[in-house]
């Protein structure tokens, strides 16, 4: 007779950040189980309070923060210029990146009326931006942004409906030298980050099409894209460039080695990945 860990016991341990292996243990008997946990969860809840106590006296701030001016300044030293925009976009913006009424991500996105919804991405204002620095400086242009977006997507291990995307654009360079480049700046970020695990795999998103996604433990964190693309011309964008867009929060969550994105993100739960009910 195998005994598993109750719903309950089983949801306390994920919270508390238990090896996985650990989680799928089974036992003899209850008795056995129920002894065990205790011994584990007050191990674990001593484990979490002295990490909470090093955000407190130490830290001060969350790794998502701390990795985001961390790939700023990484980004600025490379010549990189940091732009800021509406987090507010028009339902035309989504229309010039093919989401219409037709179109799987039209479903995820949260309107605030029937012509402005809250980005689900930001490459639509990168895109705006680009077009008009186009004319004001030389090229090659590098702007970047990271900011909020949302979807009305799954709450699952690797999804949430508020998310930080860092996105990063070189816009005026050689064609033959894309690929090299993208290379080049995936190595920027994920270094800065604290990964160098990671590999570069082919893929197709419902927006871009072919994509050279960034993988790190089985987990997809960035997907980067060249142009010309087809959507260039419904934003007068006509020189060659690289773009790549990294999940703040899935690259938090392989440097902090988590199983579940929640705790990396904006929460009331958590602070840093350490479940406050301890």
């Amino acid at each position: 007779m195998h005994v598993h860990w109750t719903p309950t016991q089983k949801q306390r341990l994920i919270e508390l950040n238990a090896p996985i292996t650990f989680q799928k243990r089974t036992f003899s008997d209850t008795g056995e189980r129920n002894t065990i946990f205790l011994s584990v969860e007050k191990k674990l809840v001593k484990e979490n309070k002295k990490r909470l106590h090093t955000v407190e006296t130490r830290s001060r701030r969350p790794t998502i923060c701390d990795l985001e001016n961390k790939l700023t300044d990484a980004l600025i030293e490379h010549s990189f210029v940091q732009v800021v925009t509406p987090v507010i976009i028009s339902r035309a913006s989504l229309r010039k990146m093919s989401i219409d009424e037709g179109h799987n991500l039209f479903k995820q996105v949260f309107w605030i009326d029937k012509n402005r919804c809250l980005r689900p991405m930001l490459a639509p204002n990168l895109y705006v931006l680009l077009q008009k620095l186009s004319r004001l400086w030389k090229k090659p242009i590098r702007i970047f942004e990271t900011g909020p977006c949302f979807r009305k997507d799954t709450n699952g291990k690797y999804h949430m409906q508020e998310f930080t995307m860092l996105n990063l654009v070189e816009l005026g360079l050689p064609m033959q030298a894309q690929d090299e480049r993208l290379k080049q700046l995936t190595d920027l970020i994920m270094n800065t980050a604290g990964i160098t695990n990671y590999r570069l795999a082919r893929n197709r998103c419902e927006v871009y099409g072919d994509t050279v996604d960034v993988v790190a433990e089985k987990l997809e964190v960035a997907s980067g894209v060249t142009g010309p693309h087809t959507l260039d011309s419904n934003w007068g964008i006509r020189d060659p460039w690289v773009g790549i867009g990294f999940g703040i929060e899935r690259l938090a969550l392989v440097t902090g080695g988590y199983r579940n994105i929640g705790r990396v993100g904006r929460s009331v739960s958590y602070l840093d990945g350490i479940r406050l009910n301890i």
